[in-house]
């Protein structure tokens, strides 16, 4: 062969590079008795009946293609859940799609709409998805630092930045956030709202943590801007369903059906046994999130008290299940470098800040979505590594 397979690939693609955050990980794992404080999904495990909802389709025999949108059950049954959670109403005929998890359901919404040239306004610290999605499609990311603003989108940023860059065409929102665990009232939805009536774009939002909120009931964006939205959500976080990779993508009928084009280009369908899953989940699962819920909330007051009293800043978590400090003035401000050290000496496994992109230098990210015996242990390891690093830098000083 004349050519190197790779120069035959897409230019794209190739360009794309394994993400930080699995590469970190990779390495915690590999280290016996490591705690690890980065993994972003629940440590419960999926309640019975819904479990048992799958076993019962296995063992009769619901184990055969469906159709790409998901099932005529489950799509009413999730419409009846978001209308009764959120109040939101998508038809179930022709309005909701089932996607593999949310992830998919982004890489089929951006292969649908994106096109060379366009671009994706993205608040950052952002999920790491987003960025080479983009990328993948021929558009470009274009990242708003929010650490200046206590990591939220503000109406007047958020119009200086549309009206200087006309080439967008999504602005993602993800709320509550992963990485920052901030959320958005009402009042500041409907501020955005207002600007983004006023471009011809697409908005997506992410709401997959929206079942753990903490200081006001979630209210979904689907609500006030459903003319131009694309709701994401899932029972990832929710249903500690992580691995079953359900998703859904919620919208204007005649968006949702391109939508769905690309989706069973990639997938077909979704798997048989995680639809009924699914149902089960969306029928009878209503309170499920609610004690895992309270019991994230109990880990996240630990911990921050741990790290406030550690001299850490981060906002106080409005949803989700992460905490994102700030690495003390008095220490290295090399995110990288601070959570490899931490990693090698201490055995104590925390994703560095700059992993999610601009305005995350300098922060770390910890997931709460861990045991409290972990939680005590990553304070008691944070506290002797600063202690250690404090000792050497007066003596370098």
């Amino acid at each position: 062969m004349k050519s190197d397979l790779i120069s035959l690939m897409k230019p794209s693609v190739v360009a794309i590079k394994q993400q930080d955050i699995f590469k970190f990980n990779a390495r915690a794992k590999k280290i016996p008795g490591a705690v690890n404080m980065t993994v972003g999904e629940p440590n419960f495990h999926t309640p019975e009946h819904i479990k048992q909802a799958a076993i019962r389709a296995i063992e009769d025999d619901h184990t055969h293609y469906t159709v790409p949108e998901g099932n005529h059950d489950l799509l009413i049954a999730v419409a009846n859940y978001l209308h009764d959670k959120y109040d939101l109403n998508y038809d179930p005929e022709t309005q909701i799609v089932a996607t593999t998890g949310v992830t998919e359901g982004v890489f089929s919404a951006f292969n649908a709409i994106l096109q060379d040239g366009d671009e994706v306004l993205i608040p950052s610290p952002a999920f790491t998805i987003y960025g080479p999605d983009a990328d993948f499609n021929g558009a470009s990311p274009v990242y708003l630092d929010t650490s200046k603003t206590d990591f939220k989108v503000t109406p007047d940023v958020l119009a200086e930045v549309l009206r200087t860059n006309p080439r967008i065409k999504i602005f993602l929102l993800n709320f509550p956030s992963n990485p920052t665990g901030v959320s958005y009232t009402e009042d500041e939805l409907r501020a955005l709202a207002d600007i983004l009536k006023e471009h011809d774009i697409f908005v997506i939002s992410d709401e997959i943590y929206s079942e753990l909120t903490y200081n006001f009931k979630h209210v979904s964006f689907g609500n006030i801007l459903p003319e131009q939205m694309l709701l994401l959500n899932g029972l990832s976080k929710s249903h500690a369903m992580t691995g079953w990779r359900f998703g859904v993508v919620c919208g204007p009928a005649e968006v949702i059906s391109q939508i769905n084009k690309i989706h069973e280009l990639a997938t077909t369908s979704i798997t048989s046994i995680t639809q009924y899953a699914a149902l089960e989940a969306y029928t009878n699962g209503y309170d499920d999130p609610k004690a895992m819920q309270v019991q994230y909330q109990a880990r996240r007051d630990a911990l921050y008290a741990g790290l406030h009293d550690m001299g850490f800043e981060c906002p106080t978590p409005d949803g989700a299940f992460y905490l994102f400090a700030k690495i003390p003035e008095e220490y290295n401000q090399d995110d990288v470098k601070f959570a490899n050290d931490l990693l090698e000496e201490e055995h104590l496994a925390i994703l560095p800040g700059s992993f999610f992109g601009i305005g995350g230098e300098g922060h770390l990210r910890f997931s709460y979505a861990a045991s409290m015996d972990s939680i005590n242990k990553c304070i008691t390891k944070l506290q002797s590594f600063l202690v250690r690093h404090k000792k050497l830098a007066n003596i370098e000083g």
